[in-house]
């Protein structure tokens, strides 16, 4: 094999590992994302559990956060939680943050 190609071959093989990281870091983001709306909507145990299914199936819809956004702010609205939707994007922004660290140190 040339230089070249072990190149080539390294590239994507990082390439690959980081789109699976962050693949697992929007999951871990979305499960923490459900526990914290679940709370502010005083759901039990069960349902914050089924609601980050909801949320996760929510970010399936498109590519980007709008749509798990878009979940979060009609559930609240639905739900009569007041937030902004500043402070909806800070939390989203913010766990996304913790989520990548968690995966890129194994936790």
């Amino acid at each position: 094999m040339s230089g070249f190609e072990e190149k080539k071959n390294a590239s994507e093989t990082k390439f690959v590992l980081a789109a699976d990281e962050e693949f697992k870091a929007e999951a871990r983001r979305n499960k923490k994302l459900a526990l914290w709306a679940a709370e502010l909507m005083n759901k039990d145990e069960d349902a914050a559990k089924a609601y980050i299914g909801q949320v996760i199936m929510a970010d399936m819809e498109e590519a980007g956060d709008d749509d798990v956004f878009r979940k979060l702010r009609a559930d609240f609205t639905s739900e009569g939680v007041e937030i902004s939707d500043i402070a909806i994007r800070d939390k989203i922004e913010t766990f996304m943050a913790e989520a990548r660290v968690e995966i890129h140190e194994g936790r």
